[in-house]
């Protein structure tokens, strides 16, 4: 019984998430993922907030990931399957901007995919009592 309302629980979560997606939400998520396989070109800039000038600037084909505390992560495609990465320690005096600096970045409003991932799913016996 307690899997059956942990699933049930489970299940209507992943409903609730989907519904509150605005179609803003979607095409963010597919810009996100378009920049993140290298088909965004973008500029991240990093300021100095004390000085008013600029400490660092990357222009082209980049990811940016800002996951981990105080750093900024950049990596670049600068050809066929050859990549640099640059850390950028984030401080109280300094801010990043990141551009999108294509004629406007083409995805689809659409476009949705569904992944399951097998490890992660909860087990869930159906027994018949009759």
């Amino acid at each position: 019984m307690k899997k059956k309302l942990i699933a049930g629980i489970v299940f209507f979560g992943a409903l609730l998430s989907l519904a509150v997606c605005t179609e803003s939400d979607k095409v963010s998520e597919n810009i996100s993922k378009e920049a993140d396989n290298f088909n965004v070109r973008r500029r991240v800039t990093v300021i100095n907030t004390r000085t008013d000038k600029v400490e660092f600037t990357v222009t082209g084909l980049i990811s940016v990931n800002t996951d981990k505390s105080n750093k900024l992560v950049i990596i670049a495609e600068v050809g066929k399957g050859k990549y640099k990465k640059h850390f950028v320690n984030m401080t109280k005096n300094n801010m990043y901007v990141v551009e999108d600096v294509t004629d406007g970045t083409k995805v689809s409003k659409y476009k949705y995919e569904v992944e399951y991932m097998p490890e992660s799913a909860i087990p869930v016996t159906v027994t018949n009592n009759e």
